[in-house]
């Protein structure tokens, strides 16, 4: 099925003003462009009209389509949800507006994520920062026009979302750990660094908790804290202290206890009963698995964590599934929550041997995953799979092939081998 890319226009209107640009070197596989852009988006009530005019004519054409096939909910609703990311990098490239890709999410998913535009760069306001700072308030400004109209959506179509993420050493601006929030300031000490964590995480999930109640059902509180090849070789848990060559800004000013008090805070302002994970990648490594399964279990003993997040980034032929299976085993015996949250498994080239290969790939981790649940008699309550995206080449400038869609909307064979795992059971 031949698909136009419709930007904007319906789905989101608004004026995104007033909120910093933070040049940042953007690491996360989810994407393929930096994350440099704070862009406004305006569009006139003609331009408008037309959007919806169109979209509604090629919305019955595509609906007629992709009914054809399985909700992918439903054949995994007896062990876990099943989410997909929502892609993008700025409000005009974002998914949200392909009228198309946000339907399938609707038919086939039940939990979303923003695989980019909820993370620090997009919210944090450096001149509003800096303002607050010459009216005698040290805390920092946000503004959260880049994640209100997801929000907003997933409100509209009753679609949980996960949080992604609250702090996070990559996609965060440097200028938020700096004296007056400024570029070139020295590093702030502890004390004034926990206070803009604290009113950063109280400030956001504050604002979603109240504006679009019951919609987040659980926050990837920390990410990628744990790095045996670049740690603090004092820290029980292997804290990371560089990303490249670049320091870990969390771990410059506050220390390993950053983790600790990221979870404290969000424990202390999430008061709608969602979820608070712990989320890294490379989970399956036995250096790794350990640093987690040693912070994980000391945020359980202070009743600070519900979950561990498992990211996904795979091949057709590594991780082993021994390696991630001894993984899951162990985290299951802090009988926590287990997400697999960012499945992405991509190939080199989009030949049809690899695609098929993709496919058979896919479906073996479906089936991995339902055999270690324990709805299906195994060791690990896994309450989330998300699929970090769902369509390949969603856009110009988009080279991922990791989705289970193709460029034109038709399932690829992961979509059939998932399906295929599943309906068995």
């Amino acid at each position: 099925m031949k698909i136009k890319t419709l930007l904007s226009g319906a789905l989101i209107v608004t004026l995104l003003a007033g909120c910093a640009s933070s040049a940042v070197t953007n690491t996360d596989p989810s994407t393929n462009v930096s994350a440099t852009e704070s862009t406004s988006i305006e569009e006139s009530a003609n331009e408008i009209s037309a959007t919806e005019a169109s979209s509604s004519e090629e919305s019955a054409d595509v609906q007629a389509e992709y009914t054809d096939y399985a909700p992918l909910k439903d054949l995994c609703s007896d062990y876990f949800t099943l989410g997909v990311g929502i892609n993008g990098s700025s409000l005009e490239n974002q998914t949200l507006n392909l009228p198309h890709y946000m339907e399938m999410c609707e038919y086939h998913f039940n939990s979303c994520t923003m695989t980019n535009l909820m993370k620090s760069c997009y919210i944090l306001d450096q001149f509003g920062s800096q303002a607050n700072l010459k009216d005698g308030n040290e805390e920092p400004a946000l503004n959260f026009a880049s994640i209100d109209p997801t929000l907003k959506w997933c409100q509209e179509h009753g679609m949980k979302m996960r949080g992604h993420t609250l702090v996070w050493h990559t996609q965060a601006p440097n200028w938020f750990f700096r004296e007056g929030y400024t570029d070139e300031g020295e590093y702030v000490d502890k004390d004034t660094m926990l206070l803009r964590m604290e009113s950063y995480i109280k400030q956001l999930v504050t604002h979603v908790q109240e504006e679009y109640p019951g919609v987040v059902y659980c926050w990837d509180v920390v990410n990628e804290a744990v790095e045996p090849d670049a740690c603090d070789p004092d820290s029980y848990f292997k804290c990371r202290v560089k990303t490249g060559d670049d320091p870990n800004p969390w771990y410059e000013t506050i220390g390993e206890d950053y983790v600790e008090m990221a979870f404290t805070y969000a424990r202390k302002y999430v008061t709608d009963g969602a979820k608070l994970f712990y989320n890294d990648y490379n989970t399956y490594q036995e250096p790794k698995t350990e640093g987690i399964y040693a912070l994980c279990s000391h945020l359980k003993e202070k009743g600070l964590i519900d979950g561990i997040g498992m990211q996904g980034y795979w091949g057709i032929d590594y991780p082993k599934d021994s390696a991630i299976k001894k993984a899951i085993e162990k985290f299951a015996e802090l009988d926590l929550e287990i997400h697999v949250t960012e499945l992405s498994i991509g190939i080199e080239n989009e030949t049809q041997a690899l695609i098929d290969k993709q496919g058979e790939r896919y479906g073996e981790v479906f089936k991995l995953l339902h055999d270690m649940d324990k709805e299906a008699g195994g060791p690990a309550n896994i309450t989330n799979v998300t699929l970090f995206g769902l369509v390949d080449h969603y856009r110009d400038g988009d080279t991922t092939n990791t989705r289970i869609f193709d460029m034109n909307y038709d399932p690829k064979p992961a979509y059939f081998k998932i399906k295929e795992a599943m309906e068995n059971y």
